[in-house]
């Protein structure tokens, strides 16, 4: 496919996973072959996400914004459903990640007819992260977007990586991690993610209260819990949400962004 002129796309979160995806891939694909995506997670996201993901990638590779079509935040979203997602139901990665970044690739590939509809979509996942994710295959035909003179092949090109590998990777290269893994996190996605541990969750309390109080806000207002285990943030992390951080104005969905 590289051969063949086939479009590379990275899709970055900005976590330490797709950053050493990016330093692998800027090694081996032409750069006139390469671009990246990122989806921002508009309200929920650690603070410089973008800004780190455009420090990340080389001069000369361009970079998409897949925002959400809807317009919606994720927050609205969940409280339009009246519950958050779970691990067996989530929408939240379909919604405001991959339905985004497919939209924006496919607009992208038929912005640039030299790639000849062909795309190579490189993925960070990697196997120890989690069995169901262990059992993923690396190198697979996405039917569902080989369409309309379309042929795209999803790559987990990390699929084999140990976590320290992809943290040496990000510091051979003379790079550094997002801040929020020298302040605790130990992945990083929505700063409040339905995933995150236990652990993770306080750190990430301990480090924005302001948006911990909109969440815990959101669990009372819809009587469902951001955590699988029923337990609401201010029980699970032992941090209280104190006065200034609750008094944080919410913006009005007639306001703009």
């Amino acid at each position: 496919m590289f051969r063949a002129g086939a479009l590379v796309s990275n899709s970055t979160s900005g976590g330490k996973d797709s950053q050493a995806m990016t330093i692998l891939l800027s090694r081996i694909v032409p750069r006139d072959q390469l671009v990246a995506v990122h989806a921002p997670l508009e309200g929920v996201e650690w603070p410089g996400m973008i800004e780190h993901v455009r420090a990340t990638l080389p001069a000369d590779v361009p970079l998409i914004l897949a925002h959400v079509t809807s317009g919606k935040t994720l927050l609205e979203s969940i409280e339009d459903r009246g519950q958050f997602p779970s691990p067996a139901v989530r929408w939240c990665t379909s919604s405001t990640k991959r339905g985004p970044i497919e939209w924006g690739l496919r607009h992208y590939l038929k912005a640039h007819p030299r790639f000849g509809g062909r795309i190579v979509s490189a993925l960070g996942m990697r196997a120890k992260e989690s069995p169901a994710r262990a059992r993923k295959p690396v190198w697979r035909l996405n039917e569902r977007n080989s369409r309309a003179g379309r042929t795209w092949f999803d790559w987990l090109s990390n699929h084999d990586l140990a976590e320290r590998q992809v943290f040496d990777i990000i510091q051979d290269a003379g790079q550094a991690p997002h801040p929020a893994y020298a302040m605790g996190m130990s992945r990083l996605s929505c700063v409040f993610c339905i995933m995150a541990s236990r652990a993770d969750l306080c750190t990430a309390a301990r480090l924005q209260p302001r948006l911990c109080a909109d969440y815990v806000e959101l669990e009372r207002r819809i009587g469902h819990t951001l955590s699988p285990s029923d337990v609401p943030l201010p029980d699970l992390t032992g941090i209280p949400v104190t006065a200034d951080a609750a008094r944080r104005p919410r913006r009005r969905r007639d306001q703009p962004r």
